[in-house]
């Protein structure tokens, strides 16, 4: 490395400088391994920019980066990924982050003021991101399309909201709605059209969930000024770069035979473009590359150019260049451009915008993944690839089936480097079509990719040439060569169909221990995909074939149409003469919404970092079951600025102790890890990057223990439970069974998998001394339990430590328990290292160590009569709870007393299994247990339907509970709504109607298929447990009018201090400008229980209103005494009188009385109760699907705020549809995780929500059991998004039917489109099957 200053001019800048906000940022000493996110967070404190993944999947990072093309005299902006794009990249750039367009101080921008306004933030840690994302579309083009919007939010993840506020909010920004309804039209066209409010009557416009017309107009002339010194000083962008770091050296070239230099001597060098796979490698692979090499200055290699025979790109240029040069050629070269037609649709679809604006062409080539998206274009078409090596000169490379030499190598040598890209022009004989199946449509890696590529003989239908080439069938992108030749001069008919589907069987050969799994599905793709491709081409030539294909079968090769997003919500306010301050019942925005979209809300890591504060990483097993031989932390002490290492010889064993209800877990494994999530120990050193140096320093042997425990069916073969089975009996079910004819019995089980939390905050943590006492701010729903542990882990008694939170980045149970595994480990080195310790879990940590919704297994089996009724029922409900018990016992109870769903089952026989198994202990997940229980009965249902020939709907509604009934665990049904909410969304839905138009559809279509389905919900509202339901609230009153809460809750974007502000409002007769809730603290409310279960509004609700009617008597004096005063008026006289102003709140819920040994007693305060019904879109070859349209009817008694309420419902449905649909754990059969981050697990995307999406509160439904007529919200909507899974289960029926095969069929959540194309069975399904072999062991299992 030393010689490579002989090939670095002496006049190369080793400075960085580059503007942030408007600011000048110059940095003496830059690193190359440093991010930009990591730049701005920890150098320059701009913590609005957030660390979601790590791995440019989420969006949270997003920041704007603009650059002048002195050239064209245009200044460019685009947005990128911080948490990839390299600092040393940024030199000659602008950087604007959320800070940088508006503050809620100052001036909110629009996008910020839209985005709040319009309910589109709740935990609001995505929210800087996805502003950010759209201010770059909005400085990139004048007039915004609804299409715009949709491609520029693709590489955006949000885990609240379900997205519809989002793109309603910023809908308005389309240049329509801008211009006519903004600017203050006058005339009668409103580009609201129906939905105008002139033509609501006065009822509907006041139950608006927010005034569009508020927004102020956005005006592209008021943006911050690009730094004028970046376009006068144009040596920014021509100097030669130096940057060295302690193991990386970054160098910018000015010219080729620069570049050319440094590979001949240096031929590992690897050159950077977006660093979207470099930056990935480099942070979870752990590989390092010493010399990096940016290209942005070699004009040989950032180019685009038409030539005689088609188009030569520059290898360094991005794909968002290249896909707006593509498209304009097509249009200036009609029939002439198949093949950049494939590369433009294919890039459509390519990662998120953010990727697409940084990532290059060339990247995809040299990298050479096996399931790029580009690559099998690129060799379909013969693309030509100019290489030049110094030695060597420039030499030209055909992309054909030799071009890849093994899993990611390709024939060009390490010391060439690749110049540009030739694609060529097609013929008018020539057809050329690409296809991608991923496991969602945007964003996301390939599963399979194909192109195809044939030439007819002209005026005819035989196959003169044909290329067809496949990603993700094997360890390199491949051509079926074998295939492709045994088309040539056939006829293009049904019989060289069949010669293809022979030869791609023999072709492809695949195992299920086939790396990435899937291989029924992946091979059934490779025959799929070229059948639509020959439907497509079929209809083209149809005067050639002498035959025309039914009408049916061309749905095979029709494209999905984009559909327009369109929504409605539907909700009422009751006035009964309220007071003009009562904000209760009203769509208030989050309180810290403004906040949220400035980035100026903090969360645990945006704490401002201390002086001497240290940064601590967990060491994890990397076993799944073995026996700790020992431990050897020498080397990790060893690097520069690691102090400490922890481990279980640092603690006592009886304070080495965790778990919520049985201390059954370890802080720190002693002798034996049982699972991959077991904490070994920890590092802590004085920066992050030591840390984890460190971290992966760490020598643990390891004895290997069996049975390696991973699956339900694993646990069930060992008999592997943590106690004897919870056990439920009604009514004498042998009795019925025996006396029911068998024709009248049915059974099955169903099989649900894990799903991921997937909080876009992390877990983490701070902690620090002071004297004898420590504060600890954590990511955790119970700040108490976190003090409570923390105490005894120390010896130290509990009112010496004081756990905070401020809000949480999402939570949904994640963090009721789990963050423990963190958060101590954290305090302890804090209380012991005497100084301040932080910590945050990378995102594949927190995936591994953290736990799941629990996989269960439910059999079943129910009697009924000849109308069918259920008459009984038996249940054996089997869930994986991990290595620990965590609190899955108390989920275990709630999937028990869930089992009805809403439906009267007079008989019944529960036996419920914990399963032990060496899987990270399994916690709270949003719904608790309840939504893979109340599948189970809606399969029955349907199951019951089927045996009888009868419709779902009439079963159904014939078993739906009615006011007066006993649930099988005995408690009495009061105001139940079951019925209305059925009817009404029914009604609303327009469901017969629009179930006939779909059985119409199926009829016509053999390739795309409808599905449409209802089903209600029953969710009972308590923790199930008298001891926690309590809580307390303080209120203080300050004299200059203003008001704080503090409450035992947190807030992790559900709105909880919005509500209660309300609550206080109501009670105060107080408007909510002047109340303020600032975080939970355990020195303000001590012993609170977790903000969970969906009851927080509930508790504190009352709390706060027991506290805020104290205060409230004690200044009625004033009022009376001084009527027309104000209330700062009141409040100043009450504190002159010496009258104390603050007031403690408490609120015990109602005893709860059921007894579990007799099966009696009410056991929920309340139910909520709600329907709906979704139709689907599934195309039975490739097995996705899209939500054609949703409605919702919930009730939620008397809402506290309808905006709020309604965006919980989204969020929880939207959250239900990745359960059911997308979201698929994947664990290897010795228990480690596969998908791990955005890149492999998938959670709903801005285009996965329903295309209409309606939402109608219940009308007329008080609640007399919570604060003000409410009901909780939380949970209670999830199970909703079975709906869809059940219309796709329709939609697959009807594709079955067709094919001949059985309408009843198994299909296990989530339904994947892998599960999906293979329950729709036909011809190439039957093929594909009996050609896997089994010679190896499974690459996954489920668990």
């Amino acid at each position: 490395m030393e010689n490579i200053q002989k090939l670095i001019p002496k006049d190369a800048q080793t400075v960085l400088v580059f503007f942030v906000n408007g600011k000048k940022i110059t940095e003496p000493a830059p690193d190359p391994e440093w991010t930009l996110l990591w730049y701005l967070r920890r150098k320059l404190r701009l913590t609005g920019t957030k660390y979601g993944c790590g791995e440019g999947g989420c969006g949270a990072c997003t920041v704007m980066l603009s650059q002048y093309n002195a050239r064209d005299d245009k200044i460019k902006h685009i947005a990128v990924n911080a948490c990839l794009t390299p600092v040393c990249a940024m030199h000659g750039l602008a950087v604007t982050t959320v800070e940088g367009i508006g503050s809620s101080q100052e001036k909110l921008h629009a996008v910020q003021e839209r985005i709040a306004k319009s309910h589109g933030s709740q935990c609001g840690f995505c929210t800087p991101g996805i502003v950010m994302s759209m201010y770059a579309l909005l400085r990139n083009k004048t007039k915004i399309q609804e299409k715009d919007i949709e491609s520029a939010f693709q590489g955006n993840l949000c885990r609240c909201t379900g997205y519809r506020p989002i793109i309603e909010g910023f809908k308005t920004f389309v240049e329509a709605w801008e211009t006519q309804y903004a600017n203050g039209n006058k005339g009668n066209s409103c580009v609201m059209g129906e939905e105008c409010c002139r033509n609501m009557k006065t009822n509907e416009a006041k139950s608006m969930l927010y005034d569009k017309s508020s927004f102020q107009p956005y005006d592209p002339t008021q943006e911050p000024i690009f730094p004028p010194e970046l376009k006068i000083n144009t040596t920014y962008q021509k100097e030669y770069l130096y940057f060295k770091g302690e193991s990386v050296l970054w160098l910018r070239p000015q010219n080729l035979h620069d570049v050319l230099s440094i590979k001949k001597y240096y031929p590992h060098s690897k050159i950077v473009g977006g660093n979207s796979e470099i930056g990935v490698e480099m942070k979870f692979k752990k590989i390092t590359y010493p010399i990096l090499l940016s290209p942005s200055l070699i004009t040989e290699m950032n180019f685009c150019s038409v030539t005689n025979k088609g188009v030569e790109i520059g290898s360094s240029t991005t794909l968002t260049e290249i896909a707006k040069f593509l498209r304009d050629v097509v249009t200036k070269n009609p029939g002439r451009f198949n093949i950049f037609e494939a590369i433009t649709d294919m890039l459509h679809w390519f990662a998120g915008n953010q990727v697409r604006n940084v990532a290059s062409l060339a990247g995809n080539i040299i990298t050479a993944s096996p399931i790029s998206d580009l690559n099998p274009i690129l060799m379909a078409s013969n693309a030509v690839l100019n290489v030049y090596s110094m030695d060597k000169g420039q030499r030209q490379v055909v992309m054909n089936e030799s071009f890849f030499k093994g899993y990611r190598r390709t024939v060009i040598e390490d010391q060439e480097i690749l110049m540009s890209i030739e694609i060529p022009f097609t013929k008018e004989s020539q057809f050329f079509k690409a296809y991608k199946q991923a496991k969602r449509k945007e964003d996301d890696i390939s599963i399979v990719t194909a192109a195809f590529n044939i030439t007819l003989k002209e005026n005819s239908n035989v196959v003169e040439e044909a290329t067809l080439c496949y990603g993700g069938m094997g360890p390199t992108t491949k051509c079926a060569t074998k295939t492709s030749k045994a088309m040539q001069y056939l006829s293009w008919n049904q019989n060289m169909l069949n010669v293809v589907f022979e030869n791609l069987l023999q072709e492809f050969d695949l195992d299920i221990s086939v790396p990435g799994g899937m291989a029924e599905y992946r091979k059934s793709l490779c025959l799929s995909l070229f059948f639509r491709f020959y439907v497509d081409v079929f209809s083209k030539i149809q005067k050639y074939n002498g035959t025309t294909m039914p009408s049916q079968y061309l749905s095979a090769a029709t494209e999905e149409s984009t559909l327009s997003w369109k929504s409605s919500q539907y909700f009422e306010i009751t006035d009964n003469n309220r007071k003009v301050s009562d904000s209760v019942g009203k769509p208030v925005p989050h309180m810290s919404a403004f906040k949220q979209a400035c980035g100026e809300a903090l969360y645990c890591d945006d704490i401002p970092h201390f002086e001497d504060e240290l940064f601590l990483t967990l060491v994890f097993s990397t076993k799944t079951h073995a026996e700790i031989v020992s431990i050897d932390a020498s080397k990790a002490l060893s690097v520069p600025g690691v102090v400490a290492f922890l481990s279980a010889l640092d603690l006592e064993d009886n304070r080495n102790k965790l778990g919520p209800i049985f201390k059954d877990e370890e802080i720190f494994a002693s002798k034996v890890v049982t699972s991959r999530s077991c904490v070994v120990g920890a590092v802590i050193a004085k920066s992050e990057s030591a840390a984890r140096k460190g971290k992966d320093l760490v020598s643990v042997i390891y004895n290997a223990l069996h049975p390696v425990i991973v699956t339900i069916e694993d646990a069930i073969a060992h008999k592997s439970y943590f106690s004897s089975p919870r056990v439920l009996k009604k009514g004498d079910v042998v009795d019925v069974f025996k006396n029911t004819k068998p024709n009248r019995i049915i059974g099955g089980h169903v099989r649900s998998g894990a799903q991921e939390h997937f909080y876009l905050e992390t877990m983490s943590a701070f902690a620090i001394r002071r004297e004898d006492e420590l504060e600890i701010i954590s990511s955790t729903q119970n700040p108490a339990e976190i003090g409570h542990l923390a105490s005894q882990a120390l010896g130290i008694s509990n009112n010496k430590v004081v756990s905070k939170v401020k809000r949480l980045g999402g939570g949904f149970g994640g963090k009721e328990t789990r963050a423990t595994i963190l958060a101590i480990p954290v305090a302890i080195a804090s209380y012991k290292l005497k100084k301040p310790v932080r910590a945050i879990l990378d995102r594949d940590e927190d995936m591994q160590a953290t736990g799941y919704r629990h996989p269960c297994l439910i059999k079943y089996q129910a009697t009924f009569d000849n109308d069918g009724r259920i008459t009984a029922a038996k249940f054996e409900i089997y869930a994986n709870a991990g290595n620990s018990m965590d609190i899955s016992c108390s989920m275990m109870e709630r999937i028990v007393m869930h089992l009805d769903n809403c439906y009267f089952i007079p008989n019944i026989d529960v036996e419920g299994y914990l399963c032990k198994t060496n899987m990270p202990s399994n916690t709270a997940f949003r719904g608790f247990g309840g939504p893979q229980a109340m599948f189970a009965a809606e399969t029955l249902i349907r199951d019951v339907a089927a045996a009888l020939g009868k419709d779902y709907e009439e079963i159904a509604d014939l078993n739906l509970y009615r006011e007066g009934h006993l649930t099988h665990f005995n408690q009495c049904l009061t105001y139940c709504t079951i019925s209305r909410c059925w009817k009404e969304c029914i009604e609303s839905s327009n469901y017969w109607k629009r179930k006939k138009s779909v059985e119409e559809f199926n009829k016509c279509n053999r390739w795309k298929k409808k599905g449409i389905s209802m089903l209600p919900t029953k969710y009972g509202i308590s923790f199930q447990g008298d001891l926690l339901m309590q809580g307390g609230a303080l209120v203080l009153i300050y004299t200059d009018g203003s008001v704080l809460i503090s409450i035992g809750g947190i807030e992790m974007g559900q709105g909880l201090f919005t509500k209660m502000i309300q609550v206080a409002s109501r009670v105060l007769e107080v408007d909510i400008n002047k109340i303020h809730i600032s975080e939970m603290a355990t020195n303000t409310i001590p012993n609170s229980s977790p903000t969970a279960a969906s009851m927080s509004s509930d508790i504190y609700g009352m709390a706060v209103v027991d506290a805020c009617t104290t205060l409230t008597k004690r200044l009625e004096p004033y009022r009376i005494k001084n009527p027309t005063g104000t209330w700062e008026d009141w409040v100043m006289s009450a504190y002159l009188d010496r009258v104390h102003l603050s007031a403690t709140g408490f609120y015990v819920a109602p005893k709860i009385e059921y007894n579990p040994e007799t099966n009696t007693g009410n056991l929920f305060e309340y139910f909520t109760y709600g329907a709906a019904c979704s139709e689907v879109l599934v195309d039975c070859l490739t097995g996705d699907h899209t939500v054609l349209r949703t409605d919702i009817v919930m009730d939620l008694g008397e809402s506290l705020n309808p905006a709020i309420d309604i965006g919980q419902i989204e969020g929880a449905f939207t959250q239900g549809y990745g359960y059911y649909t997308i979201e698929e754990m994947v664990f290897s059969p010795t228990g480690e995780l596969l998908s791990r981050g955005p890149g492999a697990y998938k959670i709903p995307g801005f285009s996965d929500i329903p295309k209409t999406f309606n939402v109608s509160l219940l009308k007329g439904a008080p609640n007399p059991r919570a604060v003000y007529s409410s009901k909780a919200v939380g949970e209670p909507p999830l199970f909703l998004a079975a709906s869809v899974f059940f219309a796709i289960k329709e939609a697959i029926r009807s594709a079955r039917v067709d094919a001949g095969v059985s309408r009843e069929f198994t299909l296990d959540t989530p339904a994947t489109c892998a599960r999906i194309r293979m329950a729709c069975e036909d011809e190439i399904t039957k093929q594909v099957k009996p050609t896997i072999t089994r010679n190896g062991k499974p690459w996954n299992v489920v668990a």
